[in-house]
């Protein structure tokens, strides 16, 4: 099953709550961690993570805090969980030039390197914009996606 990591969630769950705030003021890592029940020094180092690969900004002092870097509409999710995890593969041999012992006679790379491919497009054309928005406006409904291998 492909499944995010919890920080990856936790990132994204994150970004989608400063964008929902009106107010560009910076919010700390333990009033995100609380609106969403999860532990506050994991969100920190999170918080710490995205903000060294440039999606948040850290405002140090009584008001401190994290906020976007960018407009939510600039960052897409496949940012955050790049930022947090990493390039993701679903298989092992679809990473770099290197193949395995059974290259020659695979015939499921290509294929599972397409869907790779159009799994990391789709969380590309999401943004932080797009979860943080409840109802889709006219003309911006979520598409469907078709895997055909």
């Amino acid at each position: 099953m492909l499944k995010l990591t919890k920080k990856a969630d936790y990132g994204l769950m994150a970004l989608k709550y400063l964008a929902e705030r009106p107010d560009p003021a910076a919010l700390s890592a333990k009033d995100i961690a609380d609106a969403y029940g999860i532990p506050a020094q994991l969100l920190a180092k999170i918080l710490q993570q995205l903000t060294k690969k440039g999606l948040l900004k850290s405002h140090a002092g009584m008001n401190g805090g994290y906020a976007l870097s960018k407009p939510a509409r600039s960052i897409s999710a496949y940012e955050v969980i790049l930022a947090i995890d990493g390039p993701f593969f679903i298989t092992s041999c679809t990473k770099g030039a290197k193949g395995c012992d059974l290259t020659p006679s695979c015939t499921i790379k290509e294929p599972l390197a397409r869907v790779n491919e159009t799994i990391a497009g789709v969380l590309k054309s999401i943004s932080i914009q797009d979860l943080a928005e409840h109802e889709h406006p006219p003309g911006h409904e979520p598409k469907l996606v078709s895997l055909t291998v």
